[in-house]
């Protein structure tokens, strides 16, 4: 006893000497000690409490930035700058899936141009879907440059959902924009061609090549573009740009601009001067002013002309319908953007000092009265620009893009050569604030900044160039999107984030609280569509059906095995496994490989996905989950048996696995009986709660029913087995009875400390 006792002494007296010692060390370096040590500022500390997010926090607004050549979009959280997530477009990614999976295979199949698998994008503008010109966080459009491409994006489970390709372009850069209440989704041609991809020698480039906006029909309720309800204008060879839709006032109106104006052809290799000096020559450029409103009437009144079978309005039918309108803009633009009241377009030339403003009212005006300053060579009506301009407003060198503040009149510009951002007024035309950004920006977003209703707060810098912001990794350096107080008179730098893929683009940002992403798919869904998979299965019902030499496999996924375990084929059969992830509980995802076949599917809780394979050689090859799913996860596998063609199935000679005794039985028993108490004090304290006013919670606490209905059926196999005295078999269910005890206990704690954290009172 004495022993004993001094023992706990002793444990005692280390413990003392360790609480003093941890705050003599607490003491010992404080928060000057850090600045000191880390050459940190009283500002360097006011940034970092500005963009810090405490463990449990989450951030005011979500960035879905492009990436670049990725082909992906890639979320982060505002002001944190933490990245959650790439969503994958037109390129395959293995973690989630995306081209790995048959449904999402077919998504990808959408993408193919003119027969040819492309399996890359260059993904430049994100735009969300709107209501009434405000963002609404149903789903998110975005374009591929390298091919005329744009995908379709559920923002309730970040899952592409729709490929479609332009038919008559063959490249573009202006999309993806969208009309006020998500309509349309714009898309603009970047560089001319002959419409359909056809072919026409370089010499008749005038004559036979053309530019185009594309106005692509959005379904909401399908949640999908409808190429055959969609249409577009034919347009000169200038090349067009970046577009945006008007708003309120102006809505029914779109605005595309256009640089290369002078239609140069290059040809260095020819003694020609290159593309850069024959396409900068001229003062100004082009903006197009195009009533889609009226050229949806000109469309469904069947005035088109059908290229690829896409319908097509020609330019003399736009001229003659009064449907494009050009007016001059500063030289070689960039951004094109409609104020948040609609009144005013602002656009910036990159070999231009000045930003331009331009009133809609003026450019109605002057429409209304047919006054015009002549037309272009193809007869488009050309407003003059001081009859369009509100005001023109000197920023600097290189102004690029432009996004709005919530403050009235307020507008951000990037300045490219500069590497600045200028805060300007563009109701009165005069420069308010610069800050200097590391280096070249080409895009910048404020949150929700191409809104009827911007928020304002922040606004982020994305610079094309790092240089020496960051640890060094080679000759390829990552991009660099600055983070920027915006919410006083002054612009306030607070942070450097380094992106590390493709060449980002445009970034849109919205509110958080605007989404409202699933946590779990409707039992069995096709997450590549939404809809219900047909071949989904609940626990009990997995089967494997033979068809000649095609075998299906209905499998279920749960922690911690999927059914069925053992797949018996014969080589050269086609095998095709249909996975249902049976599980409730959020974020409890499974992933499904088979050895050595590039199989990988992720495996959300609800969804069904498929995976298709040739057994084309003998052998025994494993499938396991790819996700660290539970505390038995490694145990969480299977084979596929492919017998050689032929093989006859001999006399088993040997043992499967260890022998249990009732011994076994009668111990893994006691500590099922054990655990069943544990459960049963966790499943106690939270019925006694109000847990069913969570509905977090009460999604946790269908899971552990289920898990505990699982335990049921085990639980009731080993009494079975064990009235047999088999007690090889009652043991090993036992064991699986305990299995789902383990589950629905770990469920049922993480409801407890949900409703702890969440101040939970107990029902009276």
């Amino acid at each position: 006893m004495r022993t004993i006792r001094k023992a706990l002494l002793a444990a005692t007296a280390v413990a003392s000497l360790g609480i003093v010692y941890t705050a003599a060390m607490a003491r010992a370096e404080t928060l000057d000690d850090v600045m000191a040590r880390r050459g940190l500022t009283q500002a360097d500390l006011l940034h970092a409490a500005k963009t810090f997010t405490p463990t449990g926090k989450r951030d005011e607004f979500i960035a879905f930035s492009s990436g670049g050549q990725s082909g992906q979009i890639m979320v982060y959280g505002v002001p944190s700058m933490r990245i959650l997530k790439y969503v994958s477009v037109f390129t395959p990614e293995p973690w989630q899936g995306f081209g790995f999976d048959e449904e999402s295979k077919k998504i990808l199949e959408e993408g193919k141009v003119d027969g040819r698998d492309i399996p890359w994008g260059d993904t430049h503008h994100p735009a969300i879907t709107e209501t009434n010109g405000d963002l609404d966080g149903e789903y998110l459009f975005i374009n591929d440059k390298s091919a005329p491409r744009i995908g379709v994006v559920s923002l309730h489970d970040f899952e592409t959902q729709q490929i479609v390709v332009n038919p008559i372009l063959q490249s573009e850069h202006g999309g993806a924009f969208v009309t006020p209440n998500s309509e349309y989704v714009i898309e603009a041609a970047q560089y001319p061609s002959v419409l359909g991809r056809g072919f026409a020698p370089l010499s008749e480039f005038n004559d036979k090549f053309r530019g185009a906006v594309t106005y692509w029909k959005f379904n909401r309720e399908k949640g999908r573009i409808e190429p055959e309800n969609s249409f577009s204008i034919e347009l000169p060879p200038y090349s067009q740009d970046l577009s945006d839709a008007g708003k309120l006032v102006s809505d029914g109106w779109s605005f595309t601009n256009s640089f290369c104006a002078e239609r140069y052809v290059g040809g260095i290799e020819k003694g020609r001067p290159p593309f850069e000096a024959g396409c900068s020559q001229n003062d100004t450029d082009y903006l197009h002013i195009i009533n889609w409103k009226k050229a949806e009437e000109v469309y469904k009144a069947g005035k088109v002309t059908k290229i690829n079978n896409h319908p097509v309005i020609t330019l003399q039918t736009a001229i003659d319908e009064g449907l494009v309108y050009l007016v001059a803009e500063p030289k070689s633009p960039h951004g094109v953007d409609v104020s948040p009241d609609g009144k005013y377009i602002v656009v910036g030339g990159k070999l231009d000092t000045q930003a331009s403003v331009y009133s809609f009212e003026k450019i109605q005006e002057a429409i209304k009265n047919g006054k015009f300053a002549g037309k272009d060579p193809y007869g488009l009506p050309v407003i003059a620009m001081e009859d369009a301009l509100h005001k023109q407003v000197a920023l600097g060198l290189g102004p690029l893009h432009n996004q709005f503040d919530s403050k009235n009149c307020v507008v951000y510009t990037s300045l490219y050569v500069d590497s600045q951002v200028a805060k300007w007024d563009y109701c009165e035309g005069k420069v308010l604030d610069k800050i200097s950004v590391h280096y070249n920006i080409g895009h910048l977003v404020a949150m929700e900044g191409e809104a009827a209703h911007p928020a304002g707060k922040y606004l982020i810098a994305l610079n094309k160039l790092a240089i020496d912001r960051f640890n060094p990794v080679g000759p390829l350096h990552p991009q660099n999107h600055q983070l920027i107080d915006i919410s006083g008179d002054k612009m306030e730098l607070l942070y450097d984030m380094p992106v590390p893929l493709g060449e980002p683009h445009y970034v849109t940002a919205i509110a958080a609280d605007k989404l409202k992403p699933l946590v779990r798919y409707p039992y069995g869904t096709n997450s590549r569509t939404g809809e219900k998979h047909p071949d989904a299965v609940r626990p009990g019902s997995e089967k494997v059906v033979r068809d000649g030499n095609k075998v299906k496999v209905f499998m279920t996924a749960i922690r911690s095995h999927f059914t069925p375990e053992i797949v018996e084929v014969e080589e050269g059969d086609e095998v095709e496994f249909v996975i249902t992830n049976s599980e409730r509980a959020e974020d409890e995802t499974h992933g499904f490989s088979v050895s050595t076949y590039g199989v990988n599917l992720s495996l959300e809780p609800g969804k069904t996905a498929t995976a298709k394979i040739k057994a084309d050689k003998p052998g025994v090859f494993s499938y396991y989950c790819t996700e660290f799913c539970s505390a038995l996860h490694l145990e969480m596998t299977g084979f596929l048996v492919v017998k050689p063609k032929g093989y006859v199935e001999q006399a088993s000679t040997g043992a499967e696995g260890q022998a249990y005794t009732k011994a076994d039985y009668d111990k893994q028993v006691k500590t099922n009986t054990d655990t069943q108490a544990v459960i049963d004090s966790v499943v106690g304290y939270i019925t006694s709660m109000n847990y069913k006013d969570y509905p977090e919670a009460v999604a946790l606490v269908e899971d552990a029913t289920d898990q505990l209905k699982f335990m049921g059926e085990a639980k009731a196999k080993a009494e079975e087995f064990a009235k047999k005295e088999d007690w090889q078999n009652a043991t090993v269910w036992a064991g699986q009875w305990w299995q789902y005890q383990v589950k629905a206990a770990d469920v049922g704690l993480r409801v407890k400390t949900f409703l702890e954290q969440n101040g939970a009172k107990k029902v009276q």
